[in-house]
């Protein structure tokens, strides 16, 4: 397994040195729809993302977000988001990565996440633990949510829709915070190393969490559904925290869900 992960780390080394090269050349974006962003560097990453998956794994699946994967019989596939957090990269805010995770049969087995800005590569491989830059990493200590720093994020389409403004108005009472960087597989490394002690958000694809799952977990983490139910690939939502708040935080998740929130959304004072 260790050279599935050694090849990952390398491409998405390579692919956060392209992304790192558009950035300084300030490309402009186009609308994928009518709310996601796209760039010429997300294309350019994914095509060298794929190239080099399959000169190395030709036999492999591969499953990427700009569509240039491809289908096979093969119990592995390959989950590549080339540039998650396009919309930061657009706009030069430096929150940004390359990830990759490898699936055998239905089980994340390695998963790399690189950050270009910082030159960070963070990594886990299924029983193997997680690591940053080779270092071995673990989620944090914190044990109450009161004391706990958070993230979230929320979907570029139908926003107007998403209840998540709910959960977020409600976790940033409690906790001492709640962030909102717009990159899941970054917010998911965070909570591996301890930096946040969770993390939620609707509607994630599979190549946006595939490896940050793994990481949390082989830091010692926790991931589950927002109701607490076993969380696959394809569930509708995600909580991943340290293990230590993750059953308060589904506390307050189910209260939410039902209706009830502890604190009330002020309304504005139009005099003030």
């Amino acid at each position: 397994m260790a050279s599935y992960l050694e090849t990952a780390a390398e491409i998405a080394r390579e692919s956060g040195a392209l992304l790192a090269n558009y950035l300084e050349r300030r490309i402009p974006f186009e609308l994928k729809g009518d709310f996601d962003l796209v760039t010429e560097a997300d294309r350019a990453s994914e095509r060298l993302v794929v190239e080099r998956l399959r000169s190395h794994y030709p036999s492999h699946g591969i499953v990427a977000e700009e569509g240039g994967g491809h289908t096979s019989p093969s119990e592995y596939r390959w989950y590549v988001d080339p540039l998650d957090g396009t919309t930061n990269f657009a706009h030069s805010f430096p929150m940004f990565n390359v990830t990759l995770a490898l699936e055998r049969g239905d089980e994340i087995v390695a998963g790399v996440v690189f950050d270009p800005v910082r030159q960070e590569c963070f990594t886990a491989e299924l029983g193997g633990g997680a690591y940053l830059n080779n270092r071995r990493i673990h989620g944090s200590k914190v044990e109450r949510l009161e004391d706990s720093l958070v993230a979230t994020g929320f979907p570029s389409r139908r926003r107007h829709l998403n209840a998540n403004i709910h959960f977020y108005y409600q976790m940033a009472m409690v906790t001492h915070g709640v962030r909102r960087a717009g990159a899941a597989a970054l917010d998911l490394a965070y909570v591996a190393c301890g930096r946040l002690d969770g993390f939620w958000e609707f509607g994630l694809n599979p190549w946006d969490m595939a490896a940050g799952k793994l990481l949390v977990t082989e830091a010692g983490g926790r991931t589950s559904g927002m109701r607490g139910e076993t969380h696959r690939l394809t569930s509708a939502d995600l909580w991943a925290s340290n293990g230590s708040v993750h059953d308060r935080a589904l506390a307050l998740f189910d209260e939410i869900f039902r209706g009830e929130f502890r604190f009330k959304i002020p309304e504005i004072n139009r005099e003030s």
